[in-house]
């Protein structure tokens, strides 16, 4: 079974788009959680527009937290395959089955994707080029984050390992990646498999960079480390 885990917050323009190409890849059994943090819009309207029974929605956390309300879907999931989704992307028809091919050896996989405008016009046509993302769990952990959440499935292990959240943790996304590279394992695939809309009110740091510090970027870094840490030692205990 998978699990698609959607985070929305005022999404009505893009989700729609987002959520025929993730249905249209899914079997009967299959799930979609979409956590809303309180939307103003029609987001809501537009999901219930499909009126389709694979369809969840919960009740977000209302902490203005792109990650806990992460956090909040990911808790609802039942698959033993959980996908992430951003509200405004667009899946290529292919990245379910090529995203579980590779599970197949890995426990979480992270593809390419496609950089575009917000009317999908092709910008960049790999974000692994545009952000220098490469295979390594130092050089994720230290150098540079390449855990991109809408580019990411992983085994429900990896999941269970995951939650709950650490306080510290700068994004949900890097905070999996992570874990899954620590713990378990991590493939970078060459696939291309989402259309990454790139728009002024994005809020994922991939979408208009994190805008941290060096020193701010350090602690985080540290933070990451710290935890990582204390997840082996709870585990062992």
């Amino acid at each position: 079974m998978i699990t698609v885990c959607i985070a929305t917050y005022n999404g009505e323009k893009y989700i729609g788009e987002q959520l025929a190409s993730i249905l249209s890849q899914l079997s009967s059994d299959d799930e979609v959680i979409v956590s809303d943090d309180g939307s103003t819009d029609n987001t809501l309207g537009v999901v219930r527009g499909f009126a389709d029974n694979r369809i969840r929605i919960v009740d977000g956390p209302h902490r203005n937290s792109p990650t806990l309300n992460f956090e909040n879907s990911l808790r609802y999931a039942k698959g033993d395959f959980i996908f992430l989704a951003d509200q405004d992307d667009v899946w290529m028809k292919e990245k379910v089955k090529v995203c579980m091919k590779a599970l197949e050896k890995s426990d979480c996989v992270v593809s390419d994707a496609v950089v575009t405008d917000e009317k999908l016009n092709v910008m960049n046509t790999s974000m692994y080029n545009m952000l220098n993302v490469r295979q390594g769990r130092l050089y994720n952990l230290l150098c540079h984050n390449g855990y991109s959440g809408c580019c990411m499935a992983f085994k429900r292990k990896v999941l269970e390992r995951a939650l709950p959240f650490p306080n510290e943790i700068p994004m949900h996304d890097i905070w999996i990646g992570n874990v899954a590279a620590f713990y378990y394992s991590v493939a970078f695939i060459r696939h291309q498999l989402v259309k990454f809309r790139r728009h002024d009110n994005v809020v994922s740091y991939n979408g208009k960079g994190s805008g941290y510090s060096i020193g701010r970027r350090f602690l985080i870094r540290l933070n990451t480390i710290k935890s990582l840490l204390r997840l082996a030692v709870r585990h062992v205990s």
